[in-house]
């Protein structure tokens, strides 16, 4: 099992770790379990103590230095293996969690120290996993960051499960089956909630000061969904998610909306969206752009760069495009923002977006677990890195009202307040240092979608002198 994760971290991983470190790492993993082990390298040795006592040691290779990542990884896993298996003999406290507890930890510390979204998962979380990638149980519910970070139910879908249990919007998540649900991670938060149809999921709640449990059992999940509305001679898209139906859905609304009277323009509405399917964001992106890039990705392994481009036609037919985003705006929602931004095809409007701009690989083990591992990233068609960036809108609405007034009031001059900042984000490279992110990102802060959103496409639409001011060129 090590064997088999060791070679895949050290062949793929879009950062270079050295043996040395991961096995460093991963020891310490365990000390989060037991505190009373400690590990630390000396020349090219693990030395694993218990207090003042010397309880294991092993030799690991420093660097890869020319060699294949398994012959590496062949000795790592040895090591480590010999390591853990000592750790367990010594520590009631490892023998109490258990296996898949000792290897999580241990992965958990090791993806700590190389990108936020490598995971290991257990047998029971891989299962659940290949549930949702081939179809998943909802909930029927919607989670989002309340004040303080704490994770609280954004929205309760009528009819669905967690409606008919009488879960509200507001309540606040405390645990999902026992497992803590950590303040600020929507992520993990939203993987806890996911697994196979028909099966049961208990909730730990608060509301109202009064903490209480809810079983629910999960349904068959519906399809992103898309809503097409025309209004004020506008086409609405909103697409909730990516789905492998996604890209054919949109083209029929497309070509059913421009087949006799077209609209005078098109908005896509991305808010809130997590993102989904790759190829279908691109798909989805290329429906509206003529030949040229619409995303790279690049990494260390040959294989993790890749480049997708479009060949048109254009099925909205040159008219103004608006792409709405807000802070949870991520991952392929992302990618197709980004590439009609950049492509000068589309405004974007709204507020700076999560900036999830890694791609995982799934790594079968043979416990009937998986590693999620962060191999590539993607870059805009201009070559700037989504991660941790986010996408920027050339129409900022998260500062308030006036601000918002006062922009379009500049675009409507031919001004664009946002053209610097943009250039400025356009023209960095990976790795981009923490600092520059923040300031860009401060620019227009992320913010849940807003009712001024709509108005703001609208009006931009409504006004074609401002939108080509706003649009990226």
């Amino acid at each position: 099992m090590l064997a088999t994760s060791l070679t895949a971290v050290l062949e793929l991983h879009l950062e270079r770790p050295s043996p040395a470190e991961i096995g460093l790492w991963m020891m310490r993993g365990l000390e989060v379990i037991e505190p009373t082990l400690h590990t630390e390298m000396q020349t090219g040795t693990l030395l694993l103590t218990s207090g003042e006592r010397l309880i294991a040691a092993r030799a690991v290779p420093r660097e890869l230095a020319g060699h294949a990542p398994q012959q590496a990884a062949g000795p790592l896993s040895v090591a480590l293996s010999a390591m853990f298996a000592e750790a367990w003999r010594r520590s009631p406290a490892l023998r109490e969690a258990g296996p898949e507890k000792m290897l999580s930890s241990a992965f958990e510390e090791l993806f700590n120290h190389l990108d936020p979204y490598s995971r290991y998962l257990t047998p029971a979380e891989a299962e659940a996993a290949r549930y949702r990638r081939a179809g998943q149980g909802g909930l029927g519910l919607r989670l989002a960051a309340g004040r303080g970070g704490e994770v609280r139910i954004a929205n309760v879908t009528p009819e669905g499960p967690a409606a008919r249990a009488g879960l509200r919007a507001g309540d606040r998540l405390l645990a999902v089956d026992r497992v803590a649900v950590l303040a600020g991670d929507l992520a993990g938060a939203t993987g806890l909630l996911e697994g196979p149809a028909e099966s049961t999921v208990t909730l730990a709640l608060e509301r109202g000061g009064r903490r209480f449990e809810q079983s629910l059992r999960r349904g068959a999940a519906p399809p992103p969904v898309l809503a097409v509305e025309r209004r004020a001679d506008i086409l609405w898209l909103r697409l909730e998610g990516f789905s492998s139906q996604s890209e054919v859905r949109i083209a029929d609304a497309l070509r059913e909306a421009f087949r006799g009277n077209p609209p005078r323009g098109v908005v896509l509405d991305l808010r809130g969206n997590r993102g989904g399917v790759l190829d279908q964001a691109v798909g989805i992106a290329g429906l509206f752009l003529p030949d040229g890039v619409i995303a790279r990705t690049d990494g260390r392994h040959a294989d993790a760069g890749r480049t997708w481009v479009s060949t048109g036609p254009d099925l909205a037919e040159g008219v103004p495009i608006v792409v709405l985003v807000d802070g949870r705006t991520a991952s392929s929602a992302e990618i197709v923002a980004a590439a009609l931004g950049d492509r000068g095809r589309a405004v974007v409007v709204g507020s700076v977006t999560t900036g999830k701009g890694l791609i995982q690989a799934v790594i079968p083990l043979p416990n009937g677990g998986e590693l999620l591992l962060t191999w590539s990233r993607v870059l805009a068609p201009r070559g700037w890195p989504i991660q941790a960036l986010g996408v920027l809108p050339a129409l900022c609405t998260s500062l308030g009202a006036e601000a918002l007034a006062a922009n379009l009031a500049d675009l409507r001059r031919g001004e664009a307040p946002m053209a610097d900042m943009l250039a400025a984000e356009r023209a960095l490279r990976a790795q981009v240092p923490p600092a520059t992110v923040t300031r860009i990102r401060n620019a227009c802060p992320p913010a849940e979608g807003r009712e001024g959103d709509l108005a703001a496409a609208r009006a931009l639409i409504e006004a074609p002198e401002a939108w080509n001011t706003a649009l990226a060129r």
